[in-house]
């Protein structure tokens, strides 16, 4: 199983609802949304996945964003009860960020009619598998999803999921030139040889959050793409004319050609794929955020397709 860790922006949220109306989600995906703002977009993605009886995972306690002090404001509140009675559909599992105020949260849940095995817990510090463990006690949770690390070798109740941010996030994308093709992961070939249940990650946006955006200097489209011995890698098209933030159309459309031109070679046919090459054909320029959509898309149609094939 695959669970794609995507916070909860507008496009992430894009990229889950069309993957949806194409047929393009395998069954073997089941995305983890950090909610990070309470909008109108995370409503629809929610009710999307439980109008086709799709799971995921909800994040119940999100780190990052305003999504917890927006929630107490008073033009947010019918929004904020909507996607509260939203996320108690059967095919929705609650995640906890597991911290010392855990305990508390499960409790919450289990009061509210969440069963242990509809929760998950996500603990990414080894300084709290103390908290995860007296959160739980001798329940497990569906799944645990925790770093590929000897120091959480302890976690053994329920099932557990690696997870690892495998996206090499560089500061400009300009110096993407300079590494324009290098490996991504394999823990699709190996996480169930190491007794994991599935495997996570940040899909190409990375774990880093920031809520604000900036022009760029330079453009770049990230493919995930197979090798020849089934490893992933990560190919970066990156524009050329990169020194100024001017027209951005046509730094996306230099970044298009070159993924369209190397494409005529991997011949990769996702949803997203079809839609690039759409694109470069009608010189159509949708904005930088619909890139990052499609290149989300595209690996996790990817990766799915791959699921679907070796997993009964």
């Amino acid at each position: 199983m695959y669970f794609p860790y995507l916070r909860g922006r507008q496009f992430e949220m894009i990229a889950l609802r069309e993957l949806i109306a194409n047929n393009k989600l395998s069954d073997k995906v089941i995305p983890i949304i950090e909610p990070v703002k309470i909008t109108p977009t995370l409503l629809n993605t929610i009710n999307t996945f439980n109008d086709n009886k799709k799971n995921f995972i909800i994040i119940r306690n999100p780190s990052v964003g305003t999504f917890v002090s927006d929630s107490t404001k008073d033009k947010n509140v019918e929004l904020f009860g909507k996607i509260q009675n939203a996320v108690n559909s059967d095919n929705v599992y609650s995640a906890i960020t597991i911290n010392q105020r855990s305990s508390n949260l499960v409790n919450l849940l289990l009061s509210k009619g969440v069963p242990y095995e509809k929760m998950v817990a996500l603990c990414l510090e080894s300084d709290n598998i103390e908290y995860l463990q007296s959160a739980f006690n001798e329940n497990s949770p569906k799944y645990n999803i925790i770093p590929y690390s000897p120091a959480f070798r302890r976690v053994r109740n329920g099932k557990r999921v690696m997870i690892d941010d495998k996206f090499n996030k560089l500061s400009r994308n300009n110096d993407y030139l300079d590494c324009d093709d290098e490996f991504f992961s394999d823990d699709h070939i190996y996480c169930y040889e190491d007794g994991y249940a599935g495997f996570s990650d940040y899909s190409v946006v990375g774990k880093e959050y920031s809520e604000s955006g900036f022009a760029p200097y330079a453009v770049a489209i990230h493919i995930i793409y197979p090798a020849e011995d089934k490893t992933l890698r990560v190919h970066h098209f990156v524009s050329d004319s990169n020194n100024d933030t001017s027209d951005p159309a046509n730094k996306f459309y230099e970044a298009l050609e070159k993924l369209v031109e190397w494409n005529k070679e991997k011949g990769l046919n996702t949803l997203a794929m079809q839609t690039f090459e759409s694109m470069y054909q009608n010189e159509t320029y949708p904005g930088l955020g619909v890139a990052k959509k499609l290149s989300i898309m595209h690996h996790i149609e990817l990766i799915g397709n791959y699921l679907d094939e070796v997993l009964e």
